[in-house]
């Protein structure tokens, strides 16, 4: 039972981060109807900035600009790339995000290299214990921060006139520009905010009980995917039920994968997209998803 809650706690940790970057991924869609294959490497970016920057100007100062430079770096995106190819199709759209990534992820893993760089963050391996179970602080950490900065996002989505025109532009883009929205400035607005809650994750996936940031931390982002999708690209709330799915899964299916051996190794990586292709046979449109109606 210890190990079990020991699991389980992890598991919503977990959960929450990916919830972070589950929300990057919904919120672009949500502005501009396109999947971002870019979003792993707004993540990397904000972890490099944060690990180059720790040791001289310390832990948060480095850590704010880690956010800010990974938000700089989505909406250079949105700006310099994105925007040329308004009007083309979706897919077209989709295809240049994994463009975009290549060019990013090869010029961030030129710079890492072999090298596995520390955040400096200020929790290291300490841990807490309550009664049999124990968890490490920066879990804990990560599950409040989340749960903060998703708080704060869904308040902003539902009350600040940029969540409002977000709303409008997610239910019909040409009426919300015939009533004077501004689909660009919305849709930076998304790269953006979605480059921050990827930094701040990319700092929870490279802190304690893992080494560090390197290279391979990118694909991490992808673990979020299955979330995004199982909870429906188009729904924030989907996004923080997904991201807890997969994580509570992901925990425990590498808890026990020794009870599960005749699964194979590596079920841990494997049972998020298990889920989510559970999920989608039953609910296409994922679990809070929209589904789109169609007159014949």
């Amino acid at each position: 039972m210890t190990t079990f809650a020991e699991l389980l706690l992890n598991g919503v940790s977990l959960g929450s981060i990916y919830a972070l970057i589950a929300l990057g991924f919904v919120v672009i869609f949500r502005a501009t109807e396109v999947v971002n294959f870019a979003h792993a490497s707004l993540l990397l970016a904000g972890g490099y900035f944060t690990a180059v920057l720790h040791d001289d100007i310390g832990f948060w100062p480095a850590l704010l600009v880690g956010i800010g430079g990974a938000a700089l770096v989505g909406a250079a995106v949105e700006f310099l790339v994105m925007r040329r190819y308004r009007g083309s199709d979706h897919s077209v759209l989709a295809i240049v995000t994994i463009g975009v990534d290549i060019l990013l992820a090869t010029e961030l893993t030129r710079r890492i290299g072999t090298d596995i760089l520390s955040l400096g963050d200020p929790w290291g391996d300490s841990v807490v214990t309550f009664g049999p179970v124990t968890i490490a602080q920066t879990r804990i950490a990560a599950l409040l921060l989340a749960a903060l900065l998703i708080t704060a996002f869904l308040l902003a989505f539902r009350y600040t006139s940029w969540g409002v025109a977000m709303r409008a532009a997610a239910e019909n883009q040409e009426t919300a520009a015939l009533m004077g929205i501004r689909l660009g400035r919305v849709s930076l607005g998304a790269w953006a905010v979605a480059g921050g809650l990827a930094a701040v994750a990319a700092l929870f996936l490279t802190v304690f009980p893992t080494p560090g940031l390197e290279r391979s931390t990118s694909f991490a982002a992808m673990k979020a995917f299955p979330a995004a999708i199982l909870g429906g690209l188009d729904s924030t709330t989907g996004a923080l039920v997904g991201g807890l799915l997969v994580g509570v899964t992901e925990s425990l299916a590498t808890g026990y994968q020794g009870d599960l051996a005749f699964l194979g190794r590596g079920i841990g990586d494997l049972a998020p997209y298990l889920v989510m292709v559970a999920v989608l046979l039953i609910r296409p449109a994922g679990l809070f998803g929209t589904k789109e109606l169609a007159r014949v």
